[in-house]
């Protein structure tokens, strides 16, 4: 096997472009990528003995099949620039602007993916790449083509990469592909994958094919014309044509138990005409002439495949009781079926393409948006690369139905769960039941190629940890388990919390103080716990030991007690050091009131007690709002910089988001000191006592609170 367009040159890529494309500045584009090229690869070979520039000459070749834009067709010239010359993305920039480097540099990156290894780090890494390629699919397609011309040389290498190469194109690069809807691709690779992995069976199906070839053309040469007098009786203009099954696709077959004269579509034909109307028109006259086999049909057009292949199938018996698969379809859907994406190379935004074919192209792109949602929902990096090449790169797949005709295309051996998280997460934590085509099944019936599906939900309903022992996608397993997980978090918390007051208390540890000392944090970062939430959970779990942790607590924490008894005559002696300031009295001790726990910028004012200096209210606490005698004007010492208690109240609307009100708190740098719930009904209220510098920052946390779409109310209490 040798190399096929083994002696192209730039001149024979451009005259294939300009079949789609004559813009003079788009022409300029290649030919200035390809000068580049050339002199970076000189003197360089493949293994072939070939100069490598005729590599990205034919990867170039190769995107003009499918239409490629001009900054697609200079990326796949100068793909391999910075991985084998001295080039950089910065250089490549410069000289031909960003998207094209942006693609060159995500072609580099791919080449680095391995997905052989179970390595955390690995996967890591692969998890940041798929998910960084998965912004501009482009990059995808110049790695499909740049594959498709090494694996049409695969030859040169030893049997073991080979089956390596193979194996790989097979289990990842076709599977994209088909989803992007190349067919041009895609069937080539499958091919040539199968004629290494399997070369017995590759030519013992090419040798079939090849005893009967003379037998089949003249059988499908006869039918042709008869079908196309057919339907030019009834003046419907059209083309049609044989059309060969691929080797892979065979092989398949045969695999499944199929006997080789009994696959129907070796004797196949494809009829394409102007208008989705004539599709029906066509399909209806060659019925009423050819007897259809049952269950053969199908239609694509009402009800597309999720990369967007429309087309009519059905299997009839032909001339001499020989079965004929016949594809009807438009010329335009044709295009997609076999360029795919490329037929509407409208997906960037200084395309000229119209809104249509830009809505079409974002649902093309629903697995690289799937891959970016899997990327937020897992935490494990093997898994989420494992999820992605078993489950979203797989052609394993059945495609079902809503009520409503929408296609969801899910792996092999779904579940209703699985439907219902595929819809949406809030279908299937609320879902009760489900009915297929029209009959309740219960919850671990496996879906069939073509089910419709309605799910039943209830607002007050929520998914079952037993769901996880017959769900398959990974999205509903995550959904699943961070539902629960959320809620035993917030159980956690609550009870990590208690765990920690009660022992300070029991050690005769003040709280406040506390939870407001930097020896925390250095506790916190000597047991290597990132926050005082996974402390609390730790504790709730038994990961941390609370006497283990309040030991070294109190080590620092008596330290700064004796230094403050060593200092205290000192500190007598700076008054001015104190929270509060009162009017006439620089020594006079000065306490914040427990009942209404005012903050500075709040206006106070100072009550005399029998004995313990002055207790320091808000002006409109209840305490001392009708009390006229023993009052002292106070005011807030501006040099004091510390965090000061005051309780407020959250009401929500749901049950499960304590620990998005924490994660505000600590986004805010306010200290949680303490949480209390009261269930309602249909909602939660919580009830908190924070550390916070002022009203200032308390106003700004509160907002933010009411920002969050669970959060009704916020109020601070007044006593």
């Amino acid at each position: 096997m040798r190399e096929q367009h083994e002696n192209i040159t730039i001149e024979d890529v451009i005259e294939k472009f300009r079949t789609y494309n004559d813009n003079k500045q788009d022409i300029d584009l290649i030919k200035r990528a390809y000068q580049y090229a050339s002199e970076k690869h000189f003197g360089q070979k493949r293994i072939t003995g070939d100069d490598y520039i005729t590599h990205p000459l034919n990867v170039a070749l190769i995107l003009t099949d499918i239409n490629a834009d001009s900054i697609c067709i200079a990326a796949a010239l100068l793909h391999d620039t910075i991985e084998d010359s001295d080039s950089s993305k910065e250089e490549i920039e410069q000289l031909f602007g960003k998207d094209v480097a942006l693609l060159v540099d995500g072609v580099t990156k791919i080449n680095r993916l391995s997905f052989t290894t179970n390595d955390e780090a690995v996967a890591a890494n692969q998890r940041k790449i798929l998910v960084g390629l998965s912004e501009d699919v482009r990059v995808l397609i110049i790695k499909l083509a740049d594959r498709l011309h090494n694996m049409r040389t695969l030859y040169v290498l030893s049997e073991e990469k080979q089956k390596r190469k193979a194996k790989e194109t097979l289990e990842i690069l076709t599977p994209i592909a088909h989803r992007l809807g190349i067919n041009k691709i895609k069937s080539e690779l499958e091919d040539l994958s199968l004629r290494y992995l399997n070369p017995s069976a590759y030519f013992d199906i090419v040798e079939k094919l090849n005893l009967k070839k003379n037998e089949r053309d003249e059988a499908v040469s006869r039918m042709l014309n008869e079908v196309s007098d057919l339907l030019n009786e009834h003046n419907i203009k059209h083309e049609i044509k044989g059309r060969s099954k691929s080797i892979y696709s065979i092989y398949n077959k045969l695999n499944k138990g199929r006997r080789f004269d009994d696959i129907y579509d070796i004797l196949a034909l494809r009829v394409l005409v102007d208008t989705e109307q004539e599709c029906y028109l066509a399909l209806g006259l060659i019925h009423s002439k050819y007897k259809p086999v049952p269950k053969r049909f199908k239609d694509y057009i009402a009800m597309p495949k999720t990369n967007l292949y429309q087309s009519l199938h059905t299997t009839v018996f032909g001339l001499d009781g020989k079965f004929f698969e016949i594809q009807i379809r438009t010329y335009e859907m044709n295009e997609v079926a076999e360029i795919g994406i490329a037929s509407h190379w409208s997906y960037k935004e200084n395309s000229d393409g119209s809104k249509a074919k830009k809505d079409i192209t974002e649902q093309k792109l629903q697995i690289f948006r799937s891959i970016i949602e899997l990327n937020d929902e897992m935490t494990n990096s093997q898994e989420f690369v494992d999820s992605v090449k078993n489950e979203l790169l797989t052609n394993d797949v059945i495609y079902v139905y809503t009520p409503k005709g929408d296609v969801i295309e899910l792996p092999n051996g779904a579940t209703p769960i699985d439907f219902a998280y595929k819809v949406h997460s809030e279908v299937g934590d609320t879902m009760i039941g489900a009915i297929v085509n029209d009959n309740i099944v219960p919850l671990n019936y496996e879906l069939k190629n073509g089910d419709v599906i309605k799910i039943n939900t209830n607002k007050n309903s929520k998914p079952s940890k037993d769901w996880l022992n017959f769900t398959i996608t990974t999205q509903a397993k995550s959904k699943i388990k961070a539902y629960y997980s959320k809620l035993e978090k917030d159980d956690n918390l609550q009870k990590g919390m208690d765990i920690f007051e009660k022992e300070l208390r029991k050690n005769n540890l003040n709280i406040n103080d506390t939870l407001n000392s930097k020896n925390l944090d250095e506790v916190l970062e000597e047991e290597k716990i990132k926050n005082i939430e996974e402390l609390y959970i730790g504790l709730a779990t038994g990961k941390y030991n609370i006497q283990s942790i309040i030991k070294s607590l109190t080590k620092p924490y008596e330290k700064v007690n004796i230094l403050d008894k060593i200092n205290e005559t000192k500190m007598k002696e700076t008054p001015f050091k104190n929270e509060v300031l009162v009017e006439n009295m620089s020594e006079i001790k000065a306490t914040l009131s427990g009942c209404c726990k005012p903050i500075p910028n709040d206006n106070i004012i100072g009550y005399i007690t029998r004995g313990s200096g002055i207790s320091v209210h808000r002006s409109n606490c209840k305490n001392i709002i009708d009390i006229d005698e023993r009052l002292v004007n106070v005011k807030w010492n501006p040099n004091i910089n510390k965090k000061f208690i005051t309780d407020i109240v959250v009401y929500t609307t749901t049950f499960d988001n304590l620990f998005d009100i924490i994660a505000k708190a600590k986004s805010d740098d306010v200290i949680i000191d303490s949480i209390n719930t009261i269930n309602k009904s249909e909602y939660k209220v919580y009830s908190m006592s924070i550390l916070i510098e002022n009203t200032t920052k308390l106003e700004k946390f509160m907002q933010d609170l009411l920002n969050l779409d669970f959060v009704n109310d916020v109020q601070r209490i007044v006593c």
